[in-house]
């Protein structure tokens, strides 16, 4: 599947993002679930695929698209795959709300053509595990950053060595709204970091976790790896796929 699709938020945004090619996964048994999965910064969607393949999930329908290429500040305004613009991963740091608006539109108009009884996730490394939370944040307020209205129902949100954009926003975006708290307590989220993450530091990721505990997102497990850096693990991969086959009440599953 090569489908190189542009994304405006629905005719708000002033940029236009250009997406790379997307890989998909298939079920290799019953079809019950479909996760997007997204890459981190400069790399591309190919590279998670042929790794999601060989997972014991054959359940799970995989959607590994590509980010656009764009000018990113950490590298200098060197041009890179990337879901969103970035400094830094400070939360006094500025937020791309445009960019993380149009990669999580992006995301959930991927998921927003799959079958009605499927149950959808979203997942991802690094900077695509902080887009997924944006994707979180985005299903729990019910809008995009812009206002505009978030058109997908999500079951799980996984991120591995990422972080959480838009922090100092979060309260603000949840305030008020019963409906909100709601979808907060109930959506599962599963979160690993590494303590000898050189590129991510741990207490990004640490405090991304209680940043999200506090605005009343209860479902939430973070899971912590002595010596793991920047990269995953089988020990990683293997709790991922026995809390998603628990999570989604995939085949083989106990259910309590």
């Amino acid at each position: 599947m090569s489908n190189s699709s542009s994304s405006t938020v629905s005719g708000t945004a002033t940029r236009t993002f250009e997406f790379g090619r997307t890989h998909v996964v298939r079920p290799k048994g019953r079809h019950q679930a479909t996760i997007v999965w997204l890459h981190g910064l400069g790399d591309k969607g190919s590279s998670w695929s042929q790794l999601l393949e060989t997972l014991p999930l054959p359940n799970i329908k995989w959607i590994c698209p590509t980010a656009p290429t764009r000018p990113v500040r950490l590298f200098g305004g060197f041009p890179c795959t990337a879901w969103f613009d970035v400094g830094d991963f400070s939360e006094d740091a500025p937020d791309d709300l445009e960019g993380l608006d149009a990669s999580a539109a992006h995301v959930a108009n991927l998921l927003s053509t799959e079958p009605a009884d499927i149950k959808l996730g979203v997942g991802g490394f690094s900077m695509g595990a902080a887009t997924a939370l944006y994707s979180a944040i985005c299903l729990v307020s019910g809008n995009y950053g812009n206002g505009n209205l978030y058109p997908v129902n999500l079951s799980a949100i996984v991120g591995l060595s990422g972080w959480l954009p838009c922090s100092r926003n979060l309260r603000n975006r949840m305030e008020g709204s019963h409906e909100a708290a709601r979808r907060a307590a109930s959506l599962p989220i599963f979160l690993c970091h590494g303590l000898g993450d050189e590129v991510v530091a741990y207490e990004h990721g640490k405090r991304s976790a209680e940043n999200l505990s506090s605005a009343g997102f209860r479902n939430l497990t973070f899971r912590t790896y002595n010596g793991l850096g920047h990269y995953t693990i089988p020990e990683e991969t293997d709790e991922v796929c026995n809390w998603l086959t628990a999570t989604l009440g995939l085949d083989g599953s106990q259910s309590y």
